[in-house]
């Protein structure tokens, strides 16, 4: 099967899937897994071997992947090749290297072939942009870095693709991306409340949210420049995890990703993620470090597939907290609400933890100061309620767009609990 026809089947395939009930949908999907357990799984060699049950595999993470990354893929490239392949131009023979932009310099590598990429773009389309694809789309892509991922796209005559890099910083592209008139613009959140302040000349009949926390503080200002429902699009190294439907529910890719859900508190939970299309790099029960509220019921649109309420942040960013009982443990969405439920003007902060026992809270200088005291005070006892022993620190600074790093508004700096 030729590239192009591996991005139609694959558009076909999702719109196909998501029209099934859930019990179709269910069954189709064991078999889709069982095939991939059977087939290509054992291709692995840090497998070799069919499960019986995908349970009876291990859970695998970030550190365990790119420690034994030649195990992982079944041409037995090693991450040493695979950089090297990143820093040249993303090629490994006919394999395309990709990585993520890693939060804070822990970055994840991925290897796909050419049928692979070929079949997410299909998928994509499908699920993002289906009604817009046959009048030909203009697509403004603002991330930290390009991937081979969208080479596939470049070369369809359907889709015009620019690539703009978000760590050089608007200044730098703003003029040929107004000159581009994307009809469609994939893009971090803060970048996008940054073309509303800003007043970018950009009228898009499509905007997603990506690479980033939808904060939704940030929903209203992107929204209401644009005139348009802001959207999500959930990826990350593990793959295309979600993207909304045009009835507004984030659906989970469960057409190629089985997902598992562990417990996290406060109702959230982390997933372990089985990609049952992936050929080339298996990545079978690998933990995310994300939280997520998963909903409760299905949306209008009628899709099988299940919704998120809202991707919460990290891991990494649950506050853990010392107290007389023991360690607290605090999630980014309880801290965030806390802060700008204090008061109606925030609509900026950082609140970052910087020791076990002490927390700063940034607002920008510009806040009215009984709106910074209300957010510090609201901060302070919703701590003390929950018995921490720590010190909040209120500084008043800008803050400023940051493009080399990811926007973290709630963000833990403790190193890591193994």
């Amino acid at each position: 099967m030729n590239a192009l026809a591996e991005a139609i089947g694959s558009f076909a395939q999702t719109q196909w899937v998501s029209r099934k009930n859930r019990a179709d949908f269910e069954r189709w999907q064991a078999a889709a897994l069982r095939r991939f357990l059977d087939r290509d799984l054992p291709r692995a060699p840090f497998y070799g071997r069919a499960p019986t049950r995908l349970t009876d595999l291990p859970v695998t993470d970030k550190a365990l992947l790119m420690g034994r990354f030649g195990d992982f893929n079944i041409h037995g490239l090693t991450a040493t090749e695979a950089w090297a392949a990143l820093a040249r131009d993303g090629r490994a023979g006919s394999l395309t290297v990709g990585a993520s932009t890693g939060t804070s310099g822990n970055r994840g590598l991925f290897v796909i072939s050419e049928a692979e990429n070929y079949r997410w773009l299909g998928a994509i389309l499908a699920k993002a942009v289906p009604d817009l694809l046959w009048r030909g789309i203009r697509v403004a892509v603002i991330l930290p870095q390009n991937t081979g991922l969208y080479d596939s796209a470049r070369k369809s005559r359907l889709i015009k693709l620019a690539f703009f890099d978000l760590t050089l910083g608007p200044e730098h592209w703003r003029e040929a991306l107004e000159a581009f008139e994307p009809t469609v613009i994939i893009a971090p959140p803060k970048m996008l409340r940054h073309f509303a302040t800003e007043g970018f000349r950009l009228t898009p009949k499509r905007i997603f949210s990506a690479a980033e926390t939808l904060d939704p503080v940030d929903r209203p200002v992107i929204e209401d420049f644009f005139r348009l429902p802001l959207d999500q699009i959930y990826m990350a190294t593990e793959g295309l995890l979600a993207v909304t439907c045009r009835q507004g529910g984030l659906h989970l890719a469960e057409d190629s990703v089985f997902f598992e859900f562990e417990p996290a508190g406060e109702g959230l939970v982390t997933p372990l993620v089985t990609s049952f299309h992936r050929q080339t790099q298996i990545m079978a029960r690998y933990r995310m470090n994300d939280l997520l509220r998963l909903s409760g019921q299905p949306c209008r649109c009628g899709s099988p597939l299940r919704c998120v309420d809202e991707i919460v942040g990290r891991m990494d960013d649950v506050f853990r907290l010392a107290s007389a009982n023991g360690p607290i443990f605090v999630t980014p969405d309880v801290l965030r609400n806390a802060v700008l439920k204090a008061d109606r003007r925030i609509d900026d902060f950082r609140l970052i933890q910087t020791a076990p026992d002490a927390v700063e809270l940034k607002l920008p200088a510009t806040l009215a100061d009984d709106a910074a005291a209300a957010a510090h005070e609201t901060v302070r006892r919703l701590l003390e309620a929950r018995k921490a022993d720590a010190t909040v620190a209120l500084v008043r600074a800008p803050l400023p767009l940051e493009t080399s790093r990811k926007l973290r508004r709630v963000e833990c700096r403790l190193e890591r609990a193994p």
